[in-house]
């Protein structure tokens, strides 16, 4: 892993979590809540897809696959964390 690879995975992490926020207003932690839980969901999330897809990707961290799976799975973990974190914080409250 390299700086570049993980700096994709974190930007794509906080847009996934905003976006993520932006749909599931019952869930939203507000643009700050919704980008830092983004951007540890897209970290998380962005080297987790790597590893999986890292026997059927070959070639350089810049490759355009690469980059592909570096984005998706930067966003969507970004995005599936602010669910996660959301759903908490709301059963908390209830209670």
């Amino acid at each position: 892993m390299d700086i570049a690879t993980l700096l994709i995975q974190l930007i794509s992490g906080a847009v996934g979590g905003n976006v993520a926020g932006g749909l599931l207003k019952n869930l939203s932690l507000g643009t700050l809540g919704n980008s830092i839980a983004g951007i540890v969901g897209g970290g998380i999330g962005g080297q987790v897809l790597e590893h999986v897809f890292n026997t059927a990707v070959a070639g350089g961290s810049l490759d355009p696959m690469a980059i592909l799976t570096q984005v998706l799975g930067g966003g969507v973990g970004g995005g599936v964390l602010l669910a996660i974190i959301g759903a908490i914080r709301n059963a908390m409250a209830k209670t």
